[in-house]
């Protein structure tokens, strides 16, 4: 186990014990990573610093109950994610919506050449996204859920899943296009 490991399980086991300045330490060390997560669901700065706290202080009430130590990174991730779903649901993510256009074709070879933008411009473009494409997106892309799971977690088909990710995807190239003032079909 290196020296990290180490040193986070520390903080685990001191935080599990009600210590607050290991509570403090640990929220120091998977703060950011949760925040991006949280800002990428959500598309709002506001919002995504709520669901952070909201997330960790979920995570604290809940930490005397973990069972493996070693785990922790992957829970509080899970902790986070499932805040912003729920927090999605919420705001009356419209299901019919997602529903339309089900039967949408299966995707398509992916040529465009994403690498001449920034990271800054791609995530500035997913902001703008609709509600349900930009929840399907990152639920697949950056979270590594398949359709089928993100059709259970959002109650909507897998078709669907696959047919929002797909506008997704063709919106953002429209948009990141539309930006360098390309043409695209």
């Amino acid at each position: 186990m290196s020296t990290t490991q180490t040193i986070h399980k520390h903080l685990i086991i001191q935080s599990q014990q009600g210590d607050q300045a290991a509570m403090s330490s640990l929220y120091g060390l998977y703060a950011k990573a949760m925040y991006n997560i949280c800002r990428r669901m959500m598309g709002d700065e506001e919002e995504a610093k709520d669901l952070l706290q909201e997330s960790f202080i979920d995570a604290f009430q809940k930490l005397p109950s973990l069972r493996e130590v070693n785990t922790f990174s992957s829970w509080i991730k899970r902790i986070v994610i499932n805040n912003c779903i729920n927090a999605i649901r919420k705001k009356k993510l419209d299901t019919a919506q997602l529903e339309e256009n089900a039967d949408f074709v299966e995707e398509e070879e992916d040529d465009f050449e994403y690498a001449q933008f920034q990271a800054s411009q791609i995530m500035s473009v997913i902001d703008l996204l609709p509600e349900g494409c930009k929840t399907v997106l990152n639920l697949y892309l950056f979270e590594g859920y398949d359709h089928k799971e993100i059709g259970q977690i959002l109650g909507v088909s897998e078709s669907a899943s696959k047919a929002q990710y797909c506008k997704a995807k063709a919106r953002i190239r429209k948009l990141l296009a539309e930006e360098k003032g390309q043409n695209v079909g």
